[in-house]
């Protein structure tokens, strides 16, 4: 099973031309966006000549302030999944095969229930344009955990939701990795790759936190063994004192760890 590199482009901070031509120094082809990104032709004329593909859309970044999925107010609930429905026409346009969400802050039974109600819609839109919708697990959210993630998805049980496995949220959760890759198998729907201290959600450069190479190694080797081929994208925070070469340091952990 093939595992290739991505980036996310909120990575780095710049104009959109120059953001773009020092992804693809590094040699990444594939890229991921929010759906406010790179809107102007130029931006996109640039991706084609530069052979920058886009993997995957985080629409929870372009939801509107103090909306949510799980909002009690219906009104306000379908605001996000008409915004989300918006941003994945966008997304279709671009070739974009996957989407994903963020928890809600709500983990009562109905909290939960009105987060299913909506990404059922979602999910729905997506999938009349063949593009997979994920689920972050994230910690301080309604779903912090992969096991949580997975009981989730497994109840609401809709045929095109999936799991984003992040690498940084499972160290905070304190996860073991292998485990629960071996738990989601066909449910994993994309990968975030990042570090931290095990605490702050700090989207640190590979190895530059409590990850090891032999973790990194072990969970490249479970995502194989789980059947994934999809690609696993480097989040790294943009206030880093180096950018760049926190993305040229994950880059190359990244690629050792998969040989």
């Amino acid at each position: 099973m093939t595992i290739e590199l991505a980036y996310c482009t909120w990575g780095l901070s710049g104009p959109d031309n120059d953001v773009l031509d020092r992804i693809a120094e590094q040699r990444i082809a594939w890229i991921d966006i929010r759906p406010g990104d790179f809107l102007h032709h130029a931006s996109r004329r640039r991706m084609h000549e530069l052979g920058l593909r886009i993997s995957c859309m985080g629409l929870s970044f372009g939801f509107p302030a103090h909306t949510a999925l799980d909002n009690a107010d219906r009104s306000e609930r379908l605001t996000c999944v008409r915004t989300a429905e918006a941003a994945i026409l966008r997304a279709d346009r671009l070739d974009i095969p996957t989407v994903y969400v963020v928890p809600g802050k709500d983990g009562s039974d109905e909290g939960l229930a009105r987060y299913a109600e909506s990404l059922t819609r979602i999910a729905d839109h997506a999938a009349d344009f063949d593009i997979r919708l994920c689920i972050e697990h994230f910690p301080g959210t309604a779903l912090p955990a992969i096991a949580a993630t997975l009981a989730f998805l497994r109840q609401v049980g809709h045929p095109n939701l999936y799991l984003l496995l992040d690498i940084g949220h499972a160290q905070m959760s304190h996860e073991d990795l292998p485990a629960a890759i071996a738990d989601a198998g066909p449910l994993i729907g994309y990968v975030h790759l990042d570090d931290n201290d095990g605490q702050g959600d700090l989207h640190l450069a590979l190895y530059d936190g409590i990850l090891t190479e032999p973790a990194l190694r072990a969970t490249f080797d479970a995502l194989r063994r789980a059947g994934y081929s999809g690609r696993a994208s480097l989040e790294l925070h943009p206030d880093l004192p180096d950018p760049l070469d926190a993305l040229r340091r994950s880059q190359a952990a990244a690629l050792a760890a998969l040989e």
